[in-house]
């Protein structure tokens, strides 16, 4: 019997016309009530399987935390513990997250009662030499940077009983805002959706396997010291039970507090304030053996409103993808509420969702009526979560939408971050997105902050971190109190009396409120001499010219040791950037041996340590495991290509639509003509 009512003979047209409608409603159909058949996401699949028999799956048993905070510089230790309890010889790969703006300047591996002093070396070398000691049997670690924040440690020759501990030592600047400072470690790197047209395609780190089980993940203890030049007050960690030792204080000891939810599928983060509520300004100085480094950081004026504000067109680039289904893109639907529920009736807007295709809200800006606010509110709260992450094409979509030169336009993107294609949006965002602010607001409890922060730099805005729904209102303010007024313009450091060189960066951006002024180089003098002079810093605030000037009292302290690395640091990231904006690997040689140089990990150069002693005589029968993370909290399996009622994208229903309605026409024409 037919499936359908026709008979089987030879159609005429109008049968033939009225059967691709049957099938085509049929296919519309099964689209919409059919839950049964499933679909992977378009973000890699990951699976963690048994592993081979005898194999331990989980060689990472705990990592260790400990943080020493003296003024605005953060020195951290992390050691994390491998210990094989089952019947093979290992090589354990594990991915895991690290600070924007660390520099990685140590690694130890300690083996029973021997320790291992890892050097630095080009990444390749490093890669030869790790490769040749797991094939001797001979354990071995090698450190890589995947990311500024993604390293990848490899660990080979784990015999079965072993227990090994590789200790990462770094150094970071806490930079305040509004008079608040932060200490964030990150625990989880969050899934990355790699486009299978991105530059990032061929990338293995990326499919690192997840657990599915958050209880199963290695232990986290986390330890902070913090000095502070006056009393602490207010200080707290929003992300974590801490228990806080030495309130009001000018030192003080943090600790997570032990519960049983897990504690390393999400960053940890701690905020604080000094008493007096301003930001702490100040030269530091370090006198080295070879070199001598300075890092001054200047408090900007107070923000003072503008008497007269242009009006300005925003864009709203919300990511509505697979990662941000539930918490995260619920957390952005509030903070959307807060930031186009407060524009001016003189601002235009517009707002886009992407995910693996991108719409409009509307096909020009409009008006920032209440009728036309509200309606996008609830055009934006009827999103749901689900396919890709294609951030590229639409900031390409974003570039080329038509402005009038005398108008403002703001960006704000809004995402997790969970992409491969970092380099790949830096570019586009300077080359193309360079007439506009463009400001980025990360979502969630462990996103992707080099993204985030890479953004926000390549287009001269912010960078803002929404963790919880309660915090989206204070963001939502501070972003439209930076966009009304920069409370500083035309920004120049020099000095007097103290000759510095290799400033960093060498233009001084436009400050924003709440963020103060930076500035890291070198400087010369005599060694029998205490150095002198002054740091002048000039400029035009809403008020008018502005000048402030802190004086050199001669003091430098080996305690500011970490200036050297900091420096470094600065210095790689500001040629990173640049390698991004012109694409391929122009600085890779300058890069490596600041790397070399000043012992720092970097894209270029890796840390390897090596075991002389021969302790696994049969290399080859070594099984390979791949340490799987938690998920992010908050993140759901979308991320990862776990198994969901297929939903299509817009576009695929765009292109049904398309179909049906030619189909029908041709119908009506069909029948008119007969």
């Amino acid at each position: 019997m037919s499936l359908f009512r026709y008979p089987v003979r030879p159609l005429t047209d109008t049968g033939r016309v009225l059967l691709c409608v049957e099938l085509a409603l049929l296919a519309a159909l099964l689209m919409m009530v059919s839950p049964p058949t499933q679909a992977k996401t378009e973000s890699p699949y990951f699976v963690v399987d048994g592993g081979e028999p005898g194999a331990d799956r989980l060689p990472l048993k705990s990592t260790r935390v400990d943080v020493r905070i003296a003024g605005v510089i953060a020195d951290v230790t992390v050691v994390q513990h491998y210990r094989n309890e089952g019947q093979r010889p290992l090589e354990a790969r594990y991915v895991f997250p690290g600070s924007t703006h660390a520099a990685v300047h140590a690694m130890n591996v300690r083996l029973g009662d021997r320790l291992l002093t890892a050097t630095i070396r080009e990444k390749q070398q490093a890669r030869i030499v790790y490769e040749q000691a797991r094939r001797q049997g001979r354990t071995s670690a090698l450190l890589e940077q995947q990311r500024p924040n993604v390293f990848e440690m490899n660990v080979a020759n784990i015999l079965p009983g072993d227990e090994v501990a590789v200790e990462l030592r770094y150094t970071e600047l806490l930079t305040p805002q509004d008079a608040q400072y932060g200490f964030v470690f990150p625990t989880v790197v969050g899934p990355r959706y790699n486009s299978p047209q991105g530059a990032a395609a061929n990338e293995t780190w990326i499919a690192s396997p997840y657990l599915r089980d958050a209880s199963a993940a290695a232990g986290l203890d986390i330890q902070v010291t913090l000095d502070a030049p006056i009393a602490v007050k207010d200080i707290a960690s929003p992300s974590h039970e801490a228990v806080i030792d030495g309130m009001g204080s000018a030192q003080v000891r943090v600790a997570l507090k032990p519960t049983d939810r897990p504690a390393n599928d999400r960053d940890f983060i701690l905020h604080w304030r000094l008493a007096g509520d301003r930001i702490e300004s100040g030269l530091m100085l370090y006198r080295g053996e070879e070199e001598n480094f300075f890092l001054a950081m200047v408090e900007p004026p107070a923000a003072v409103p503008a008497r007269q504000i242009n009006p300005r067109d925003y864009v709203f680039v919300v990511d509505i993808s697979g990662s941000m289904h539930g918490f995260p893109l619920d957390t952005a639907k509030l903070l959307l509420q807060h930031l186009i529920g407060g524009l001016r009736p003189s601002d235009t807007f517009n707002v886009m969702l992407f995910s693996g295709s991108s719409r409009m809200l509307s096909p020009q800006p409009v008006p920032a009526t209440l009728a036309n606010i509200n309606q996008a509110l609830r055009t934006i709260a009827e999103a749901g979560g689900g396919g890709s992450t294609e951030i590229v094409p639409a900031l390409k979509r974003i570039a080329a939408l038509p402005k009038a030169p005398d108008v403002s336009r703001t960006v704000v993107v809004i995402t997790d971050g969970y992409v491969a294609v970092e380099n790949e949006v830096f570019q586009l965002v300077r080359q193309q997105l360079g007439d506009t602010n463009v400001f980025a607001f990360g979502i969630g409890s462990s996103v992707n902050r080099h993204l985030i922060e890479g953004i926000a730099r390549a287009g001269q805005g912010e960078a803002f971190v929404v963790t919880k729904p309660e915090e989206a209102p204070a963001a939502a303010e501070r972003l439209r109190r930076m966009i009304a007024s920069p409370v500083l313009t035309q920004v120049r450091a020099r000095f007097e009396g103290l000759e510095v060189y290799d400033v960093e960066p060498v233009q001084l951006p436009d400050v924003l409120a709440g963020r103060p002024v930076i500035v890291f180089g070198k400087w010369r003098g005599d060694a029998a001499r205490a150095p002198g002079g002054r740091l002048i810093v000039e400029g035009r605030s809403a008020l008018g010219p502005y000048r402030n000037e802190i004086e050199i009292d001669g003091r430098d302290s080996q305690t500011t040791a970490a200036l050297r690395q900091l420096w470094a640091r600065r210095r790689i990231a500001m040629l990173g950037d640049q390698e991004a904006l012109e694409g391929g690997a122009r600085h890779k040689a300058a890069i490596t041996e600041l790397g070399l140089k000043y012992g720092l990990l970097t894209t270029y150069t890796s840390f390897v340590a090596v075991d002389e002693l021969v302790r696994n005589p049969q290399p080859d029968l070594t099984a390979r495991v791949q340490q799987p993370t938690p998920l992010p909290q908050g993140v759901s399996t979308l991320a990862i290509g776990a198994e969901v009622p297929s939903t299509p994208e817009p576009a695929a229903w765009l292109a049904l639509l398309i179909v049906l309605g030619i189909v029908v026409a041709t119908v009506i024409e069909r029948r008119r003509r007969g």
